[in-house]
């Protein structure tokens, strides 16, 4: 549908309204053809019908799709002109946007329209890209993400890391089990114990797991290896800390947002993952709040898991609460 927007709904006012709450608040068969996620109840039974619209799409897909592309939110809008709740460039919405609502109008930033456009849109990929060898859901998604024509090119899922991100975060979110349950006030205390107790740990990309510290890979985006370092990376630290209080998270900072349920700023707790990015499927960072606008996190190559303030960094896109389904609760 377009590439690298930038979605402006986590960015900018909703930043500041995000750091204010917490300065003060201290696949072949993927997912379940049932809906099972939360969604904003207004947009319950749009997803539940236009989710059966082809075999490749199902409502937990298009929930997670929505998830990631806006939040649910129907006026969001990107830096590059995508538009709405399903995040529709103008010149895509103008070729295969419909009138999911019967009322006469093709309107974007209405979801009865927004919404069953996005699943017969994914349906009409899905045809395009069905030929390209690999998993047909994986490749729907990136060609929603970066085009068709980037899919066929590459014979798969192209290599940008955003549309590689944003098909695992989707899938992971969409695969969600039902039935899960957030983290308990007494699960949160423990992950930031585990976490305050790792302070003064090197920084090591793509190190520590869900057993401790451990030495990273090779490199990040300015070449620097975690080969010969032992410690966290930003999310191997997330990930660490509430394996420790019974819950198990995916490896990356995109992956435990997907995981994880988004929470409004007025509900932020301690021990929920602050997230950083330039939209929800560019997630580039998370920390573990700890209440009073302070953080702790494994910042960056150089530096060492330490305490750091919410507004450290100026691309605040989300909160979110970490998920358990089925793991051990302590």
């Amino acid at each position: 549908m377009r590439a690298s927007t930038t979605v402006t709904i986590g960015v900018g006012a909703t930043a500041a309204v995000l750091v204010a709450a917490l300065v003060q608040g201290a696949g072949d068969d993927p997912v379940s053809t049932a809906l099972s996620l939360t969604v904003p109840s207004q947009y319950k039974s749009l997803i539940e019908d236009a989710g059966h619209t082809c075999s490749e799409v199902t409502p937990n897909l298009l929930a997670a799709l929505l998830t990631q592309e806006s939040g649910f939110k129907p006026k969001a809008q990107s830096q590059v002109g995508a538009e709405g709740i399903a995040q529709f460039m103008p010149s895509t919405w103008q070729a295969h946007g419909i009138d999911g609502n019967g009322d006469g109008k093709r309107d974007v930033w209405d979801p009865a329209d927004a919404i069953p456009s996005a699943a017969a849109y994914l349906c009409g990929i899905a045809k395009d890209v069905k030929d390209v060898p690999g998993d047909k859901q994986s490749n729907m998604l990136a060609a929603y993400n970066a085009g068709s024509g980037a899919v066929r090119k590459y014979g798969g899922i192209p290599p940008y890391k955003e549309t590689q991100n944003y098909v695992k975060s989707i899938q992971a979110l969409a695969q969600q089990p039902s039935g899960g349950k957030t983290a308990t006030t007494t699960q949160a205390e423990t992950a930031i114990s585990v976490a305050k107790d790792m302070i003064g740990t090197p920084y090591s990309w793509g190190g520590g797991n869900a057993s401790g510290p451990s030495t990273g890979t090779c490199c990040s985006p300015k070449g620097r290896s975690g080969t010969d370092i032992s410690g966290f990376d930003c999310s191997g630290l997330t990930l660490y800390a509430y394996a420790k209080a019974g819950i198990s998270l995916p490896r990356t900072a995109a992956e435990q947002y997907a995981a994880s349920e988004p929470v409004k700023p007025g509900d932020v707790h301690p021990g929920d993952l602050v997230f950083y990015g330039s939209s929800l499927t560019s997630i580039h960072h998370v920390g573990i709040s700890i209440g009073g606008g302070w953080m702790i996190d494994a910042p960056r190559p150089g530096t060492q898991v330490r305490y750091d303030p919410i507004d450290v960094m100026t691309d605040l896109i989300a909160v979110a609460r970490p998920t358990s389904h089925g793991n051990k609760e302590i």
